[in-house]
């Protein structure tokens, strides 16, 4: 108002200098309004993701079981059904749909961290992958926005290579949350999947395993650079006896985006996790970031921390249908060899002391 009232009295005046000194006002208010805008739609696309990674599942489930007991029924049996004919889709794959992929939510997504995706070396076509991805943080932010959406453009960077990204099994059991996933080409990290896009859906296949898991999340803290890999040996194996080439990944300050409570060994938080962890598949994690609309206060939106996404130069894998312990171990060493090699290698560029070390567990 008062922008306005300057320019008016400006043409009172007849000084063109006031004009264009309220007009210049004006627009720089115009263009503050805006870029808060932008800012609140980046704060929101990022909580919905958060939101539908913790209760959708649960909560679309609860609403099923409720709509059976409604004049609505007839809904509930009709996705019920549907959900018994699909229900081994996930395994083939899933179903991903490039227009969710595309969807400009992703791109407010990206905007609030930011996030990127580096490429350093091509990936052949007429070979399959394995990208072991680390560390996990507390939900993998980067590896969703680079490999389940275009926002950082994934098919561009790796023309002709369909990325799916591996999550826990149980996700696809749960009724909205499934289809959700799959349309962002996300998969149910088991043997039964990774055999079948391995073997019987062509070359150029990437599967994103977030090989830490768990385990990785429960010591996931800012300023640590850890992850858990000395004993994951299981997607080598599965990388020899299909020849898929090993990939190895990493993602540059997802640990910083939330703060977490760490529970020491031997305590009574660290036993209720680890339970969770060996019966249900997942870690409970007491964590924080910041509140909705202000920075200031504790809430469940990720801190806006820079996430940069590293993937190395992929390591060649011969086809061994029967890979022996001392082919794993060796292709193992070779690839935790690869892993700190590229951490050493980009660390300086994204923030880190050339003294900062990868801890290896």
């Amino acid at each position: 108002m008062k922008t306005l009232i300057a320019a008016y009295s400006g043409v009172l005046r007849g000084t063109g200098s006031s004009i264009l000194s309220a007009l210049q006002d004006l627009f720089s208010v115009t263009w503050l309004n805006r870029s808060k805008v932008e800012k609140q739609l980046q704060v929101i696309s990022v909580l919905q993701w958060v939101l539908s990674f913790l209760v959708l599942g649960v909560a679309c489930t609860v609403i099923l079981m409720y709509t059976f007991c409604t004049d609505c029924w007839l809904i509930a049996v009709l996705y019920f059904t549907w959900l018994v004919f699909d229900w081994n889709t996930p395994k083939k794959g899933g179903r991903r749909s490039q227009w969710v992929r595309n969807w400009a939510v992703w791109r407010y997504f990206r905007d609030y961290f930011p996030i990127q995706l580096v490429k350093t070396h091509n990936l052949l076509t007429t070979r399959n992958y394995i990208f072991g991805y680390h560390p996990h943080g507390i939900m993998g932010l980067g590896a969703f926005c680079n490999f389940s959406t275009e926002a950082t453009e994934v098919s561009k960077k790796f023309p002709g290579i369909r990325p799916y990204l591996a999550t826990l099994a149980g996700n696809f059991r749960m009724p909205v949350l499934r289809e959700y996933l799959m349309s962002g080409g996300i998969c149910p990290v088991n043997r039964d999947t990774i055999d079948y896009l391995l073997s019987k859906n062509g070359s150029g296949n990437a599967i994103i395993i977030v090989v830490g898991g768990a385990a990785e999340s429960l010591s996931s803290m800012p300023g640590k650079n850890a992850v858990t890999l000395r004993n994951r040996k299981g997607f080598v194996k599965l990388a020899l006896r299909h020849g898929a080439d090993l990939v190895p990944t990493y993602s540059f300050g997802e640990n910083e985006v939330y703060k977490q409570v760490i529970f020491e060994e031997g305590s009574w938080g660290r036993w209720v996790q680890k339970k969770f962890q060996k019966y249900i598949g997942f870690a409970p994690c007491i964590f924080h970031g910041r509140g909705l609309f202000s920075s200031d206060t504790w809430g469940l939106v990720p801190y806006s921390k820079p996430i940069t996404t590293v993937v190395g130069e992929p390591i060649t894998i011969p086809k061994l249908e029967h890979p022996t312990q001392q082919d794993i171990d060796l292709y193992h060493a070779m690839y935790m060899e690869a892993l700190v090699k590229l951490f050493d290698k980009h660390k300086t560029s994204f923030g880190l002391p050339e003294t900062e070390v990868l801890e290896v567990n």
